[in-house]
Formats: C-alpha cells, structure tokens, sequence
C-alpha cells in the first residue's frame, strides 16, 4: 500500500506555468486546496513484475533497445491515482476551470510521487542490483500502443482497475505504465534512476523537485 504525502509543490507550479497560469495571492489559496482534495480522494494503487531480456514484445524501437542495453532483465510497471481523480477533475471542469486546472497539476505531481515509491521498493528488493529510469510508452519511438501490453501482462483491469480507451491512452488518465532494466553490473549513468543513487536522501535537486540530470 502506498500512502501519499505531502505533494511538491515547485512541481505543480511548474506544470500551471506549463498551462499558462500565473501564481497570486488567490492561485496560492488555491494550491492548497486542490492539493489537500487530491490527497483526499487519490487511491493509488500499482502492480509490477519482472520479465527476462531481450523481449521481442516490449523491446520495440531503437529507444527502448539502447536504454535496456547491459540488462538482462526488467521490471514492468503500473501505477495510478484511481478513477476518483479523474471525476474530480471533471467535475470542475464544468464549475471552475481554473481549479480543474490546478487539480490537475497536482494529480500528475501525486502521479509521479506513487511511481518514485515504487521505484523505492523494486530498488530495495532487488538491492545489489543496478537500476535504469523508468521508460514509458510515448517516449521518444517507444509505441504507445504498448500501454495495453503492459495493462494485459500485470492483469492490471482485473487487479487495480487500469485499462486503455482506442487510442491507448490509460483510464484512469492519472496512471502510468512504465519499464525499468535490471543488471548485475554498472550501467551508464544516464540511465540510473534516483530509486537507486546513494544520494536520494540528501539530494539538493530532489528538495527542489528536480533531478541531477543523470
């Protein structure tokens, strides 16, 4: 089970700013109570499991290829906020555009801070093990079709609730799918994840909700 905590909000600005909103007196009012509303209704919930490489199914474009080099197995991974978000931002996409906006600003904060927890824990099971970066589908040539191989392998409908519409984007739309790789030996340092750097808990980038770039 994962508990969300407090949201970054340095994140969710920079998405707002992303969208064209500007911070006042009232957007900062604001902030707060969309934050505390998704905290309130998210519901997250994730799956993942480890499949051997190479896989012909999920190596698929030269992308994802040369980002697994060096690793002889993966883990594949799920993950969403629930089917409560997506009602909320609805809700007030009808009422209070400006709030839906906000909304959904700190749903894909609370997104990301669900799949780096899950990072944290496949890091730990798998300690002594060196770790790539989450890749997902839609990445650079990496298919977005393949979110409903991903759904379909982890048995996420039937599990969590996660499915895909037509055009293969996931519903609930705050949810990710994503693949990891796994390796016995050292890998290149722009493909470590920060589930795995030694620095994770002292990092200057990571209090300020960015990343070393590595």
């Amino acid at each position: 089970m994962i508990t969300l905590d407090r949201l970054n909000r340095n994140e969710a600005v920079r998405y707002l700013g992303g969208a064209g909103i500007s911070l006042n007196y009232r957007m900062d009012r604001l902030m707060d109570e969309c934050e505390a509303e998704i905290l309130k209704n998210a519901r997250p919930k994730y799956l993942y499991s480890e499949i051997d490489l190479p896989n012909g199914e999920f190596m698929r474009g030269k992308d994802i290829v040369e980002h697994l080099d060096g690793c002889d197995r993966a883990i594949i991974m799920c993950a969403t906020l629930g089917a409560e978000i997506d009602k909320l931002i609805r809700i007030n996409q009808i009422s209070d555009m400006a709030k839906a906006v906000v909304l959904d600003s700190f749903a894909g904060v609370a997104i990301e801070q669900v799949c780096n927890k899950v990072d944290v824990m496949i890091a730990e099971k798998y300690k002594g093990k060196y770790m790539t970066f989450r890749f997902s589908p839609g990445y650079g040539d990496y298919p977005i079709e393949l979110q409903k191989l991903f759904i379909t392998k982890l048995d996420a409908p039937r599990k969590i609730g996660l499915t895909t519409n037509d055009n293969s984007i996931l519903m609930p739309s705050k949810s990710v799918t994503a693949i990891a790789g796994l390796s016995d030996n050292p890998i290149d340092r722009k493909k470590r994840g920060c589930a795995v750097c030694n620095m994770r808990d002292r990092c200057k980038f990571r209090r300020n909700g960015a990343h070393c770039g590595f």
